[in-house]
C-alpha cells in the first residue's frame, strides 16, 4: 500500500521563477499566462531610475488583481535609498515574496524582516557583493520567511573588477564556482531550497537544458529565468520523471513494510536512511 507524503510548503514548488520588468505591464500580463511557478516583478536592474515610480505603481496594480502564480517583487538594495519606497508601494497588495538583491547574510534578512507582515516570504540573492560570500552560512534561524537562497554571477565580478565570471566555453571561472557552491550549501544549511541563477543566452535552449541538468544533479531544486521560452525547459528539468517517482514510492513502501530495518535491498542495490530521505523529497516535489 502506498504511503502518502505531506504536501510541501509553497517554497518547495519553486521550480521556475521568471523575471519581468516592473515598468512593463504588458509583459506582466503575458507572463501571467505562462506556467512559471513564480514571477519576479522587478523594480531593480531592469528599471531605470527615472522609471521606478511608474514601475512601483504598475507592480502594485498587478499585485492587486487575481493571481494564479506566486508573485515576488525584487526591490532595490536595502542601502540604495530606494527600498523603502519600493516596499511602501507594494506591501499593501500582499506580494507572496520579496526578492532581496545584494543581500549580505542574516543581518540583511533581519533588516528586511522588520518591514514585513503576514506570510510574505523572502528570497535573497546572496552573492552580489564580496562581503556577501562570507555570510552565506548565516541565513538559517533568522526568520521563517526565508523561502530559498539564490545567487548571481553578474554583479559580483563587477564589484571586484573582474572582466568576466565565465570561461570561453561558458562555464564559470573558479571564484564563481565557489560562490555557486557556497550558495548551495548555505541554502541547505538553512533548510530552504537552493535556486540556480539565470542562464543569460535565452536562445540557447539546448545549453539551458544541460545547465539545468547540472543544477538538479548538484542539489538545486529550481532556477530563475529571464525569458518565457526558458520556463518549460526549467520546469521539465526540476520535475521528477515518472521513473524517479515510481522508484521513490518503491523505496518508501519498502521501508514502510519493514519498519525496524536500517538498510534494505531494492533491485539488487543497498538502500538506507539517506535514500529514504531523498525518496520523500522527490515525492514532495512531484
Amino acid at each position: 500500500m502506498a504511503v502518502s507524503v505531506p504536501a510541501p510548503p509553497l517554497a518547495a514548488r519553486l521550480r521556475s521563477l521568471l523575471f519581468v520588468p516592473g515598468d512593463r505591464p504588458d509583459r506582466m500580463e503575458k507572463a501571467a499566462l505562462l506556467d512559471a511557478d513564480a514571477l519576479i516583478l522587478d523594480l531593480e536592474d531592469s528599471v531605470t531610475l527615472a522609471a521606478k515610480p511608474v514601475a512601483r505603481t504598475a507592480v502594485a496594480a498587478f499585485l492587486a488583481a487575481p493571481r494564479r502564480q506566486l508573485l515576488f517583487v525584487r526591490i532595490n538594495p536595502l542601502d540604495s535609498g530606494l527600498a523603502e519606497a519600493d516596499l511602501a508601494a507594494v506591501l499593501d497588495t500582499k506580494p507572496d515574496g520579496i526578492v532581496l538583491p545584494k543581500a549580505e547574510g542574516g543581518a540583511s534578512l533581519a533588516a528586511l524582516d522588520q518591514h514585513l507582515s503576514g506570510e510574505t516570504m523572502i528570497l535573497p540573492i546572496a552573492t552580489e557583493t564580496p562581503a556577501a560570500v562570507f555570510a552565506l552560512g548565516s541565513y538559517g534561524g533568522v526568520t521563517p520567511r526565508l523561502c530559498g537562497l539564490t545567487w548571481g554571477a553578474e554583479d559580483l565580478p563587477a564589484a571586484i573588477g573582474a572582466s568576466t565570471s565565465r570561461e570561453e566555453d561558458g562555464s564559470y571561472t573558479a571564484p564563481y564556482q565557489l560562490a555557486r557552491s557556497l550558495t548551495l550549501f548555505g541554502a541547505h544549511t538553512a533548510g530552504v531550497p537552493a535556486i540556480e541563477t539565470v542562464y543569460p543566452d535565452f536562445r540557447d535552449l539546448d545549453g539551458l537544458a544541460a545547465y539545468t541538468a547540472r543544477g538538479r544533479r548538484d542539489g538545486f531544486t529550481g532556477m530563475m529565468a529571464i525569458h518565457p521560452s526558458q520556463v518549460p525547459v526549467i520546469n521539465a528539468a526540476f520535475s521528477p520523471s515518472a521513473d524517479e517517482i515510481a522508484r521513490a514510492q518503491a523505496i518508501i513502501d519498502l521501508f514502510a513494510a519493514n519498519p525496524g530495518a536500517g538498510a534494505l535491498s531494492l533491485d539488487g542495490k543497498m538502500i538506507d536512511a539517506p535514500h529514504l530521505k531523498a525518496a520523500k523529497a522527490i515525492l514532495a516535489r512531484a
